[in-house]
Protein backbone atom coordinates (compact mmCIF):
# COMPACT_ATOMS: atom_id res chain seq x y z
CA UNK A 1 0.00 0.00 0.00
CA UNK A 2 1.34 3.71 -0.93
CA UNK A 3 2.20 5.61 1.81
CA UNK A 4 2.02 9.24 2.82
CA UNK A 5 5.23 10.73 4.98
CA UNK A 6 3.79 10.26 7.98
CA UNK A 7 3.37 6.39 7.17
CA UNK A 8 -0.38 6.33 6.64
CA UNK A 9 -2.64 5.77 3.98
CA UNK A 10 -2.21 8.36 1.31
CA UNK A 11 -5.70 9.94 -0.19
CA UNK A 12 -5.22 8.23 -3.53
CA UNK A 13 -5.22 4.75 -1.83
CA UNK A 14 -8.43 5.73 -0.34
CA UNK A 15 -10.13 6.93 -3.12
CA UNK A 16 -8.94 3.71 -5.01
CA UNK A 17 -10.70 1.42 -2.77
CA UNK A 18 -13.08 -0.41 -4.97
CA UNK A 19 -15.72 -0.92 -1.96
CA UNK A 20 -17.50 0.78 0.63
CA UNK A 21 -15.69 -1.06 3.19
CA UNK A 22 -12.57 -0.70 1.93
CA UNK A 23 -13.28 3.34 2.26
CA UNK A 24 -13.91 2.84 5.61
CA UNK A 25 -10.92 0.59 6.45
CA UNK A 26 -8.50 3.48 5.09
CA UNK A 27 -10.04 6.16 6.48
CA UNK A 28 -10.00 4.18 9.91
CA UNK A 29 -6.38 4.04 9.07
CA UNK A 30 -6.05 7.68 8.43
CA UNK A 31 -7.12 8.58 11.99
CA UNK A 32 -10.33 9.96 11.01
CA UNK A 33 -12.62 10.77 13.98
CA UNK A 34 -14.67 7.72 15.33
CA UNK A 35 -18.65 8.80 14.74
CA UNK A 36 -17.44 9.39 10.91
CA UNK A 37 -15.97 5.89 10.98
CA UNK A 38 -19.33 4.28 12.38
CA UNK A 39 -21.06 6.38 9.12
CA UNK A 40 -19.03 4.55 6.65
CA UNK A 41 -19.47 1.06 8.61
CA UNK A 42 -23.39 2.09 8.63
CA UNK A 43 -23.24 2.67 4.97
CA UNK A 44 -21.40 -0.83 4.79
CA UNK A 45 -24.29 -2.48 6.56
CA UNK A 46 -27.17 -0.79 4.37
CA UNK A 47 -25.18 -0.96 1.15
CA UNK A 48 -22.58 -4.07 0.67
CA UNK A 49 -25.09 -6.64 -1.20
CA UNK A 50 -25.14 -10.26 0.85
CA UNK A 51 -22.67 -13.34 -0.21
CA UNK A 52 -24.45 -15.61 -2.19
CA UNK A 53 -24.20 -18.90 -0.33
CA UNK A 54 -25.23 -22.45 -1.70
CA UNK A 55 -25.03 -23.65 1.92
CA UNK A 56 -28.09 -24.04 2.92
CA UNK A 57 -29.08 -25.91 -0.46
CA UNK A 58 -25.93 -28.37 -0.37
CA UNK A 59 -27.35 -29.47 3.31
CA UNK A 60 -30.40 -29.96 1.90
CA UNK A 61 -29.59 -32.19 -1.20
CA UNK A 62 -26.23 -33.76 -0.25
CA UNK A 63 -28.00 -37.08 1.32
CA UNK A 64 -29.89 -37.44 -1.75
CA UNK A 65 -26.95 -37.59 -3.81
CA UNK A 66 -24.78 -40.81 -4.42
CA UNK A 67 -21.96 -42.15 -5.62
CA UNK A 68 -22.19 -45.49 -8.13
CA UNK A 69 -19.63 -47.71 -8.36
CA UNK A 70 -20.13 -50.39 -11.62
CA UNK A 71 -18.41 -53.65 -11.14
CA UNK A 72 -18.13 -56.00 -13.57
CA UNK A 73 -16.62 -60.31 -14.26
CA UNK A 74 -13.76 -58.39 -16.82
CA UNK A 75 -10.31 -57.16 -16.49
CA UNK A 76 -10.67 -53.72 -15.66
CA UNK A 77 -10.75 -50.92 -18.35
CA UNK A 78 -8.59 -47.94 -18.86
CA UNK A 79 -9.41 -44.99 -17.20
CA UNK A 80 -10.25 -43.32 -20.56
CA UNK A 81 -13.52 -45.85 -20.65
CA UNK A 82 -14.77 -45.11 -16.90
CA UNK A 83 -17.84 -42.52 -17.71
CA UNK A 84 -17.50 -41.09 -20.59
CA UNK A 85 -15.46 -38.18 -20.08
CA UNK A 86 -12.25 -37.70 -21.44
CA UNK A 87 -8.88 -37.95 -19.57
CA UNK A 88 -6.16 -38.27 -20.75
CA UNK A 89 -2.26 -35.71 -20.53
CA UNK A 90 -1.80 -34.89 -24.11
CA UNK A 91 -2.53 -38.21 -25.41
CA UNK A 92 0.08 -39.75 -22.37
CA UNK A 93 -1.28 -42.31 -19.84
CA UNK A 94 -0.04 -42.35 -16.06
CA UNK A 95 2.82 -44.72 -16.89
CA UNK A 96 4.13 -41.85 -18.92
CA UNK A 97 4.88 -39.47 -16.13
CA UNK A 98 8.26 -39.27 -14.39
CA UNK A 99 8.83 -40.69 -11.33
CA UNK A 100 8.83 -37.61 -9.73
CA UNK A 101 6.06 -35.92 -10.98
CA UNK A 102 3.25 -34.95 -8.18
CA UNK A 103 0.63 -36.39 -10.26
CA UNK A 104 2.40 -40.02 -10.26
CA UNK A 105 2.89 -39.56 -6.69
CA UNK A 106 -0.94 -38.57 -5.84
CA UNK A 107 -2.67 -41.45 -7.90
CA UNK A 108 -0.06 -43.84 -5.81
CA UNK A 109 -1.47 -42.35 -2.65
CA UNK A 110 -4.78 -42.87 -3.06
CA UNK A 111 -4.14 -46.69 -4.35
CA UNK A 112 -4.33 -46.27 -8.45
CA UNK A 113 -0.67 -47.68 -9.51
CA UNK A 114 0.18 -45.35 -12.79
CA UNK A 115 2.45 -48.89 -13.48
CA UNK A 116 -0.06 -51.52 -12.91
CA UNK A 117 1.06 -55.05 -14.21
CA UNK A 118 -1.41 -55.39 -16.58
CA UNK A 119 -1.67 -52.00 -18.47
CA UNK A 120 -4.72 -50.85 -16.53
CA UNK A 121 -5.30 -47.69 -14.54
CA UNK A 122 -7.21 -48.67 -11.54
CA UNK A 123 -9.94 -46.78 -9.33
CA UNK A 124 -8.10 -44.92 -6.39
CA UNK A 125 -10.17 -44.00 -3.27
CA UNK A 126 -12.24 -47.75 -3.81
CA UNK A 127 -11.49 -50.67 -1.96
CA UNK A 128 -7.52 -49.94 -1.09
CA UNK A 129 -4.50 -50.34 -3.48
CA UNK A 130 -5.53 -53.11 -5.68
CA UNK A 131 -8.52 -51.80 -6.98
CA UNK A 132 -11.28 -54.20 -6.12
CA UNK A 133 -12.15 -56.93 -3.05
CA UNK A 134 -10.60 -59.70 -4.58
CA UNK A 135 -7.23 -58.02 -4.62
CA UNK A 136 -4.94 -58.26 -8.28
CA UNK A 137 -5.26 -60.94 -10.45
CA UNK A 138 -9.01 -61.02 -10.09
CA UNK A 139 -10.41 -62.26 -13.33
CA UNK A 140 -13.39 -63.82 -13.87
CA UNK A 141 -14.53 -61.99 -10.20
CA UNK A 142 -17.13 -58.98 -10.02
CA UNK A 143 -14.29 -55.61 -9.48
CA UNK A 144 -14.74 -52.07 -10.27
CA UNK A 145 -14.79 -51.15 -13.70
CA UNK A 146 -16.43 -47.42 -13.92
CA UNK A 147 -17.84 -45.00 -11.17
CA UNK A 148 -20.33 -41.74 -11.39
CA UNK A 149 -23.13 -40.33 -9.96
CA UNK A 150 -26.50 -40.45 -9.02
CA UNK A 151 -29.18 -39.14 -6.86
CA UNK A 152 -32.53 -40.31 -5.28
CA UNK A 153 -36.11 -38.95 -6.73
CA UNK A 154 -37.83 -41.05 -4.50
CA UNK A 155 -38.24 -42.32 -0.59
CA UNK A 156 -38.28 -46.17 -1.62
CA UNK A 157 -34.33 -45.82 -3.05
CA UNK A 158 -35.43 -45.60 -7.11
CA UNK A 159 -31.95 -43.52 -8.34
CA UNK A 160 -31.38 -41.85 -11.29
CA UNK A 161 -27.77 -41.78 -13.26
CA UNK A 162 -26.41 -41.85 -16.64
CA UNK A 163 -26.88 -45.21 -19.00
CA UNK A 164 -23.35 -44.97 -19.69
CA UNK A 165 -22.30 -45.05 -16.29
CA UNK A 166 -24.01 -48.35 -16.10
CA UNK A 167 -24.17 -49.55 -19.59
CA UNK A 168 -21.36 -52.77 -19.04
CA UNK A 169 -21.88 -53.25 -15.48
CA UNK A 170 -23.35 -56.66 -13.91
CA UNK A 171 -23.36 -55.80 -10.20
CA UNK A 172 -23.70 -51.58 -8.55
CA UNK A 173 -23.51 -50.35 -5.56
CA UNK A 174 -24.66 -47.06 -3.82
CA UNK A 175 -22.54 -44.96 -1.64
CA UNK A 176 -24.50 -42.77 0.07
CA UNK A 177 -22.90 -39.42 1.79
CA UNK A 178 -22.52 -40.51 5.08
CA UNK A 179 -20.30 -43.74 3.62
CA UNK A 180 -23.10 -46.61 3.77
CA UNK A 181 -22.55 -48.23 0.70
CA UNK A 182 -25.81 -50.26 -0.75
CA UNK A 183 -26.81 -53.13 -3.66
CA UNK A 184 -28.49 -51.44 -6.10
CA UNK A 185 -30.70 -53.62 -9.15
CA UNK A 186 -30.73 -52.38 -12.30
CA UNK A 187 -34.25 -51.05 -13.27
CA UNK A 188 -33.90 -49.96 -16.73
CA UNK A 189 -32.23 -48.07 -19.08
CA UNK A 190 -32.07 -45.71 -22.03
CA UNK A 191 -29.26 -45.33 -24.00
CA UNK A 192 -31.46 -42.48 -26.40
CA UNK A 193 -31.43 -40.45 -23.66
CA UNK A 194 -28.45 -41.63 -21.92
CA UNK A 195 -30.34 -42.41 -18.89
CA UNK A 196 -30.67 -45.36 -16.28
CA UNK A 197 -32.79 -45.85 -13.28
CA UNK A 198 -31.44 -47.86 -10.32
CA UNK A 199 -32.92 -49.26 -7.10
CA UNK A 200 -31.63 -49.97 -3.43
CA UNK A 201 -33.45 -51.97 -0.68
CA UNK A 202 -33.23 -49.68 2.20
CA UNK A 203 -35.33 -52.26 4.56
CA UNK A 204 -38.12 -49.81 5.37
CA UNK A 205 -36.06 -47.11 5.31
CA UNK A 206 -36.88 -44.00 3.89
CA UNK A 207 -34.20 -41.98 1.90
CA UNK A 208 -33.90 -38.11 1.06
CA UNK A 209 -35.13 -37.74 -2.27
CA UNK A 210 -34.73 -34.53 -4.67
CA UNK A 211 -37.22 -33.16 -7.33
CA UNK A 212 -37.59 -31.59 -10.38
CA UNK A 213 -37.14 -28.73 -11.59
CA UNK A 214 -39.66 -26.46 -14.05
CA UNK A 215 -37.55 -26.26 -17.50
CA UNK A 216 -39.67 -22.76 -18.13
CA UNK A 217 -38.63 -21.50 -15.09
CA UNK A 218 -34.88 -22.15 -15.65
CA UNK A 219 -33.02 -19.20 -17.61
CA UNK A 220 -29.79 -18.77 -19.24
CA UNK A 221 -27.66 -16.58 -16.61
CA UNK A 222 -29.35 -18.79 -13.39
CA UNK A 223 -27.12 -19.69 -10.43
CA UNK A 224 -26.82 -23.80 -10.65
CA UNK A 225 -25.12 -26.21 -8.19
CA UNK A 226 -23.59 -29.58 -9.53
CA UNK A 227 -23.07 -32.70 -6.49
CA UNK A 228 -21.29 -35.58 -7.69
CA UNK A 229 -17.92 -37.90 -7.64
CA UNK A 230 -15.87 -36.40 -9.36
CA UNK A 231 -12.65 -38.93 -9.94
CA UNK A 232 -13.60 -40.81 -7.30
CA UNK A 233 -13.26 -38.35 -4.46
CA UNK A 234 -16.96 -38.30 -3.45
CA UNK A 235 -19.43 -35.95 -2.39
CA UNK A 236 -18.31 -32.84 -4.27
CA UNK A 237 -20.17 -29.49 -4.53
CA UNK A 238 -19.09 -26.87 -7.89
CA UNK A 239 -20.92 -23.87 -8.68
CA UNK A 240 -21.90 -22.00 -12.07
CA UNK A 241 -24.53 -20.75 -14.08
CA UNK A 242 -26.78 -21.58 -16.74
CA UNK A 243 -24.53 -20.95 -20.27
CA UNK A 244 -27.11 -21.93 -22.77
CA UNK A 245 -29.98 -23.96 -23.59
CA UNK A 246 -31.06 -26.32 -26.30
CA UNK A 247 -27.71 -27.53 -27.12
CA UNK A 248 -27.10 -30.21 -29.69
CA UNK A 249 -23.42 -32.08 -29.19
CA UNK A 250 -24.57 -34.70 -32.03
CA UNK A 251 -24.56 -37.21 -29.35
CA UNK A 252 -28.28 -37.85 -30.73
CA UNK A 253 -31.99 -37.17 -32.07
CA UNK A 254 -33.09 -36.04 -29.18
CA UNK A 255 -30.18 -33.77 -28.01
CA UNK A 256 -31.28 -30.90 -26.44
CA UNK A 257 -29.59 -30.34 -23.33
CA UNK A 258 -28.53 -27.35 -21.11
CA UNK A 259 -24.85 -25.53 -20.73
CA UNK A 260 -23.38 -24.88 -17.49
CA UNK A 261 -20.17 -23.57 -16.06
CA UNK A 262 -19.72 -25.45 -12.68
CA UNK A 263 -16.43 -27.55 -12.89
CA UNK A 264 -17.67 -31.36 -14.24
CA UNK A 265 -15.41 -33.88 -14.55
CA UNK A 266 -15.26 -37.78 -14.95
CA UNK A 267 -17.07 -39.15 -12.06
CA UNK A 268 -19.78 -37.06 -12.57
CA UNK A 269 -21.51 -38.22 -14.82
CA UNK A 270 -24.80 -39.11 -13.56
CA UNK A 271 -25.08 -36.67 -11.05
CA UNK A 272 -27.73 -33.69 -10.13
CA UNK A 273 -27.39 -30.08 -11.44
CA UNK A 274 -29.70 -27.78 -8.86
CA UNK A 275 -31.04 -24.55 -8.79
CA UNK A 276 -31.23 -22.67 -5.55
CA UNK A 277 -34.30 -24.01 -4.31
CA UNK A 278 -32.86 -27.46 -4.54
CA UNK A 279 -34.80 -29.04 -7.39
CA UNK A 280 -32.89 -30.99 -10.18
CA UNK A 281 -32.46 -28.78 -13.32
CA UNK A 282 -30.31 -31.42 -14.97
CA UNK A 283 -28.90 -34.19 -15.25
CA UNK A 284 -24.87 -34.20 -15.92
CA UNK A 285 -23.22 -36.56 -18.69
CA UNK A 286 -21.26 -34.75 -20.83
CA UNK A 287 -17.95 -32.23 -21.15
CA UNK A 288 -16.00 -30.39 -23.66
CA UNK A 289 -12.73 -30.58 -22.76
CA UNK A 290 -9.49 -30.72 -25.18
CA UNK A 291 -7.40 -31.14 -21.87
CA UNK A 292 -9.51 -34.26 -20.05
CA UNK A 293 -10.62 -31.30 -17.48
CA UNK A 294 -13.20 -29.03 -17.03
CA UNK A 295 -13.00 -25.86 -18.84
CA UNK A 296 -15.81 -24.61 -17.90
CA UNK A 297 -18.37 -26.04 -20.66
CA UNK A 298 -20.54 -29.02 -19.41
CA UNK A 299 -24.34 -30.38 -20.78
CA UNK A 300 -26.92 -31.69 -18.62
CA UNK A 301 -30.09 -33.55 -20.00
CA UNK A 302 -32.33 -30.89 -18.50
CA UNK A 303 -35.48 -32.09 -16.28
CA UNK A 304 -38.35 -31.99 -18.44
CA UNK A 305 -36.58 -34.90 -20.57
CA UNK A 306 -35.25 -36.80 -17.63
CA UNK A 307 -38.91 -36.60 -15.59
CA UNK A 308 -40.66 -38.40 -18.30
CA UNK A 309 -37.80 -41.24 -19.30
CA UNK A 310 -37.75 -41.95 -15.74
CA UNK A 311 -40.94 -42.50 -15.06
CA UNK A 312 -41.25 -44.84 -18.13
CA UNK A 313 -38.36 -46.65 -16.80
CA UNK A 314 -39.32 -47.08 -13.38
CA UNK A 315 -42.56 -48.12 -14.60
CA UNK A 316 -41.61 -50.59 -17.40
CA UNK A 317 -38.26 -50.65 -17.98
CA UNK A 318 -37.99 -49.29 -20.73
CA UNK A 319 -39.17 -46.43 -23.28
CA UNK A 320 -42.16 -46.80 -25.47
CA UNK A 321 -41.31 -44.19 -28.45
CA UNK A 322 -43.55 -43.14 -31.25
CA UNK A 323 -41.87 -43.90 -34.77
CA UNK A 324 -43.02 -42.10 -37.95
CA UNK A 325 -40.15 -44.52 -39.71
CA UNK A 326 -38.83 -41.35 -42.20
CA UNK A 327 -34.98 -40.34 -42.31
CA UNK A 328 -34.91 -36.55 -42.18
CA UNK A 329 -32.37 -34.18 -42.45
CA UNK A 330 -32.39 -30.31 -41.41
CA UNK A 331 -34.10 -28.01 -44.17
CA UNK A 332 -30.90 -25.14 -45.18
CA UNK A 333 -31.43 -22.11 -46.79
CA UNK A 334 -30.61 -23.18 -49.81
CA UNK A 335 -33.09 -26.09 -49.81
CA UNK A 336 -35.64 -23.69 -48.81
CA UNK A 337 -35.21 -21.37 -51.40
CA UNK A 338 -35.40 -24.24 -53.95
CA UNK A 339 -39.06 -25.72 -52.83
CA UNK A 340 -40.35 -22.53 -52.49
CA UNK A 341 -40.54 -22.31 -48.51
CA UNK A 342 -40.49 -18.90 -47.34
CA UNK A 343 -38.07 -19.74 -44.22
CA UNK A 344 -35.40 -22.47 -43.67
CA UNK A 345 -37.69 -24.83 -41.26
CA UNK A 346 -39.28 -27.66 -40.87
CA UNK A 347 -37.73 -31.23 -41.82
CA UNK A 348 -37.12 -32.60 -45.15
CA UNK A 349 -37.88 -36.22 -45.59
CA UNK A 350 -35.18 -37.97 -47.08
CA UNK A 351 -36.58 -41.59 -47.68
CA UNK A 352 -39.48 -43.47 -45.68
CA UNK A 353 -38.38 -46.95 -44.98
CA UNK A 354 -40.58 -49.48 -46.38
CA UNK A 355 -43.80 -50.62 -44.38
CA UNK A 356 -42.73 -47.58 -41.71
CA UNK A 357 -46.04 -45.66 -40.35
CA UNK A 358 -45.27 -42.78 -42.91
CA UNK A 359 -44.32 -44.72 -46.15
CA UNK A 360 -48.22 -46.26 -45.05
CA UNK A 361 -49.47 -42.41 -44.48
CA UNK A 362 -47.72 -41.75 -48.29
CA UNK A 363 -45.21 -39.56 -47.06
CA UNK A 364 -42.62 -39.29 -49.84
CA UNK A 365 -38.90 -38.69 -50.40
CA UNK A 366 -38.47 -34.52 -50.71
CA UNK A 367 -41.57 -33.79 -48.37
CA UNK A 368 -40.96 -31.21 -45.60
CA UNK A 369 -42.89 -31.78 -42.49
CA UNK A 370 -43.74 -28.11 -41.45
CA UNK A 371 -46.00 -28.79 -38.66
CA UNK A 372 -47.51 -31.19 -36.34
CA UNK A 373 -50.76 -30.66 -34.80
CA UNK A 374 -50.78 -27.66 -35.60
CA UNK A 375 -47.30 -26.83 -34.30
CA UNK A 376 -44.58 -25.30 -35.77
CA UNK A 377 -41.61 -27.73 -36.44
CA UNK A 378 -38.52 -25.98 -36.25
CA UNK A 379 -36.19 -28.77 -37.50
CA UNK A 380 -35.41 -32.54 -38.09
CA UNK A 381 -34.46 -32.73 -34.50
CA UNK A 382 -37.36 -31.22 -33.17
CA UNK A 383 -40.04 -33.58 -34.96
CA UNK A 384 -37.35 -36.45 -33.78
CA UNK A 385 -38.35 -35.16 -30.40
CA UNK A 386 -41.95 -34.85 -30.50
CA UNK A 387 -42.43 -37.92 -32.41
CA UNK A 388 -40.49 -39.75 -29.85
CA UNK A 389 -42.37 -38.50 -26.62
CA UNK A 390 -45.73 -39.52 -28.09
CA UNK A 391 -47.30 -43.18 -27.16
CA UNK A 392 -47.04 -45.33 -29.98
CA UNK A 393 -50.37 -45.93 -31.73
CA UNK A 394 -51.21 -42.15 -31.30
CA UNK A 395 -52.40 -40.54 -34.78
CA UNK A 396 -50.88 -37.51 -35.54
CA UNK A 397 -51.60 -34.61 -38.13
CA UNK A 398 -48.87 -33.70 -40.57
CA UNK A 399 -48.65 -30.50 -42.37
CA UNK A 400 -45.92 -31.34 -45.43
CA UNK A 401 -44.93 -29.06 -48.03
CA UNK A 402 -45.06 -30.86 -51.15
CA UNK A 403 -44.67 -29.86 -54.81
CA UNK A 404 -44.80 -26.06 -53.86
CA UNK A 405 -47.88 -25.97 -51.46
CA UNK A 406 -48.80 -27.55 -48.31
CA UNK A 407 -51.23 -30.70 -47.47
CA UNK A 408 -52.46 -32.69 -44.47
CA UNK A 409 -51.53 -35.97 -43.58
CA UNK A 410 -52.59 -38.57 -40.89
CA UNK A 411 -50.13 -40.91 -39.58
CA UNK A 412 -50.45 -43.75 -36.95
CA UNK A 413 -47.29 -44.15 -35.22
CA UNK A 414 -45.78 -47.01 -34.89
CA UNK A 415 -43.29 -48.08 -31.83
CA UNK A 416 -39.76 -47.10 -32.71
CA UNK A 417 -37.21 -50.15 -32.90
CA UNK A 418 -34.88 -50.81 -30.51
CA UNK A 419 -32.10 -51.34 -33.04
CA UNK A 420 -33.32 -48.84 -35.93
CA UNK A 421 -31.13 -50.89 -38.27
CA UNK A 422 -33.79 -54.05 -38.41
CA UNK A 423 -36.53 -51.23 -39.36
CA UNK A 424 -35.12 -49.88 -42.24
CA UNK A 425 -34.75 -54.15 -44.01
CA UNK A 426 -37.32 -54.49 -46.44
CA UNK A 427 -38.14 -58.04 -45.41
CA UNK A 428 -37.79 -59.84 -41.86
CA UNK A 429 -35.90 -62.81 -43.80
CA UNK A 430 -33.16 -64.08 -42.00
CA UNK A 431 -30.79 -65.14 -45.21
CA UNK A 432 -27.98 -67.60 -44.06
CA UNK A 433 -24.43 -65.29 -44.31
CA UNK A 434 -21.63 -66.30 -46.30
CA UNK A 435 -18.96 -67.59 -44.48
CA UNK A 436 -16.32 -64.62 -43.68
CA UNK A 437 -13.64 -64.06 -46.20
CA UNK A 438 -10.23 -64.98 -45.10
CA UNK A 439 -9.15 -61.26 -44.60
CA UNK A 440 -12.04 -60.37 -42.15
CA UNK A 441 -11.14 -63.24 -40.12
CA UNK A 442 -7.97 -62.07 -39.80
CA UNK A 443 -9.15 -59.02 -38.79
CA UNK A 444 -11.78 -60.38 -36.21
CA UNK A 445 -8.52 -61.71 -34.48
CA UNK A 446 -6.95 -58.53 -34.41
CA UNK A 447 -10.56 -57.58 -32.74
CA UNK A 448 -11.36 -54.75 -35.49
CA UNK A 449 -14.25 -55.09 -37.74
CA UNK A 450 -13.92 -52.50 -41.07
CA UNK A 451 -15.94 -51.34 -43.80
CA UNK A 452 -15.87 -48.68 -46.61
CA UNK A 453 -15.04 -44.90 -45.11
CA UNK A 454 -17.54 -42.11 -45.81
CA UNK A 455 -15.13 -40.56 -48.22
CA UNK A 456 -13.55 -43.67 -50.00
CA UNK A 457 -10.12 -42.71 -47.80
CA UNK A 458 -9.04 -45.92 -45.67
CA UNK A 459 -11.41 -47.85 -43.65
CA UNK A 460 -13.92 -47.21 -41.33
CA UNK A 461 -13.48 -49.17 -38.03
CA UNK A 462 -17.42 -50.56 -37.60
CA UNK A 463 -16.60 -52.96 -34.24
CA UNK A 464 -14.43 -53.36 -31.70
CA UNK A 465 -14.01 -56.33 -29.84
CA UNK A 466 -13.76 -54.96 -26.29
CA UNK A 467 -11.60 -58.01 -24.74
CA UNK A 468 -8.84 -57.41 -27.79
CA UNK A 469 -5.43 -55.51 -28.10
CA UNK A 470 -6.86 -53.11 -30.46
CA UNK A 471 -9.46 -52.13 -27.53
CA UNK A 472 -6.63 -52.12 -24.55
CA UNK A 473 -4.89 -49.39 -26.77
CA UNK A 474 -7.86 -47.32 -27.52
CA UNK A 475 -8.54 -47.88 -30.60
CA UNK A 476 -12.96 -47.20 -30.92
CA UNK A 477 -15.76 -48.11 -33.00
CA UNK A 478 -16.14 -44.69 -35.65
CA UNK A 479 -12.33 -44.06 -36.37
CA UNK A 480 -10.42 -44.91 -39.37
CA UNK A 481 -7.60 -47.00 -40.23
CA UNK A 482 -5.45 -45.07 -42.90
CA UNK A 483 -2.52 -46.73 -43.12
CA UNK A 484 -0.60 -49.97 -42.31
CA UNK A 485 3.18 -49.94 -41.80
CA UNK A 486 2.92 -46.52 -44.00
CA UNK A 487 1.11 -48.39 -46.62
CA UNK A 488 -2.19 -46.55 -47.34
CA UNK A 489 -5.41 -49.55 -46.93
CA UNK A 490 -8.74 -49.76 -48.41
CA UNK A 491 -9.85 -52.79 -48.31
CA UNK A 492 -9.32 -55.62 -45.37
CA UNK A 493 -7.30 -57.29 -48.14
CA UNK A 494 -5.03 -54.47 -48.10
CA UNK A 495 -4.24 -54.69 -44.51
CA UNK A 496 -3.93 -58.84 -44.36
CA UNK A 497 -1.46 -58.36 -47.17
CA UNK A 498 0.90 -55.83 -44.89
CA UNK A 499 0.56 -58.00 -42.44
CA UNK A 500 1.42 -61.22 -44.23
CA UNK A 501 4.82 -59.25 -45.75
CA UNK A 502 5.03 -57.89 -41.63
CA UNK A 503 5.35 -61.84 -40.55
CA UNK A 504 7.82 -62.46 -43.52
CA UNK A 505 10.40 -59.96 -42.08
CA UNK A 506 10.10 -61.31 -38.94
CA UNK A 507 8.07 -58.71 -37.32
CA UNK A 508 5.84 -59.79 -34.46
CA UNK A 509 3.48 -56.05 -34.85
CA UNK A 510 2.19 -53.96 -37.24
CA UNK A 511 2.44 -50.41 -36.98
CA UNK A 512 -2.00 -49.03 -37.78
CA UNK A 513 -2.07 -45.20 -38.39
CA UNK A 514 -5.43 -44.30 -36.67
CA UNK A 515 -7.99 -41.63 -37.96
CA UNK A 516 -10.04 -39.40 -35.39
CA UNK A 517 -11.96 -36.48 -34.85
CA UNK A 518 -9.17 -35.29 -32.45
CA UNK A 519 -6.70 -36.67 -35.12
CA UNK A 520 -3.83 -38.91 -36.11
CA UNK A 521 -2.21 -41.62 -34.14
CA UNK A 522 0.01 -44.61 -34.81
CA UNK A 523 -0.73 -47.74 -32.80
CA UNK A 524 0.96 -50.67 -32.71
CA UNK A 525 -0.88 -54.81 -32.61
CA UNK A 526 0.44 -57.57 -32.57
CA UNK A 527 0.16 -59.62 -35.57
CA UNK A 528 1.25 -63.41 -34.10
CA UNK A 529 -1.08 -65.81 -35.50
CA UNK A 530 -2.57 -63.67 -38.62
CA UNK A 531 -2.49 -65.27 -41.74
Amino acid sequence: MLKNFNGRPSLATVLKASTVAGIAAAVLATGVPLEITRSYAEAVKVQAPAVPSFANVVDAVSPAVVSVRVENRVNPVSDNNNDGFSFDFNGRGFDDLPDDHPLKRFFKQFGQDPNDQQGHSRRFGQNGPNGGPNGPGGKGRLRPVAQGSGFFISEDGYIVTNNHVVSDGQAFVAVMNDGTELDAKLIGKDPRTDLAVLKVDGKGKKFTYVNWADDNNVRVGDWVVAVGNPFGLGGTVTAGIVSARGRDIGSGPYDDYLQVDAAVNRGNSGGPTFNLSGEVVGINTAIFSPSGGSVGIAFAIPASTAKDVVADLMKDGQVSRGWLGVQIQPVTKDIAESIGLSEPSGALVVAPQAGSPGDKAGMKAGDVVTALNGETIKDARDLSRRIGAMQPGSKVELSVWRAGKAQPLTVELGTLPIDQKDASADDNSQPQQPEAPASEKALADLGLTVGPSDDGKGLAITEIDPNSDAADKGIKEGEKITSVNNQEVSSADDIVKVLNQAKKDGRTRALFQIQSSEGSRFVALPINGQG
